[in-house]
């Protein structure tokens, strides 16, 4: 009895560790917050837009389509989502930085 009710403690915890949030690295979340990305979106919950897990999940894009993304958004990709604003402000460098992170997500 002791042996199983272990065995169930142990797959509840390892559940659980699973559906944990993901950490969004320092630098990274520094970049998003600057360019208002987190007013939309955050890495496991969909908010106005879709969570950045999702957006891996269901199209698996490069950090480079990512970039282009951010500077052209395309609705049509999104349906029952709001049309995302175009950000030609965020720098190239910290768009790259922000797009590797999001494709690392799984």
């Amino acid at each position: 009895m002791k042996k199983s009710f272990l065995t169930v403690a142990v797959v509840l915890g390892i559940a659980s560790v699973s559906k944990a949030q993901t950490k969004i690295p320092p630098d990274v979340e520094k970049l998003l917050q600057k360019n208002t990305c987190l007013a939309c979106h955050k890495v496991d919950t969909r908010l106005v837009g879709p969570a950045y897990v999702e957006v891996m999940k269901k199209k698996k894009y490069k950090p480079e389509q990512i970039v282009e993304l951010i500077y052209k958004p395309k609705p049509s990709n999104w349906e029952g989502y709001p049309p995302m604003a175009a950000l030609p402000n965020v720098p190239k460098d910290e768009a790259m930085k922000i797009a590797k992170w999001i494709s690392s997500l799984k």
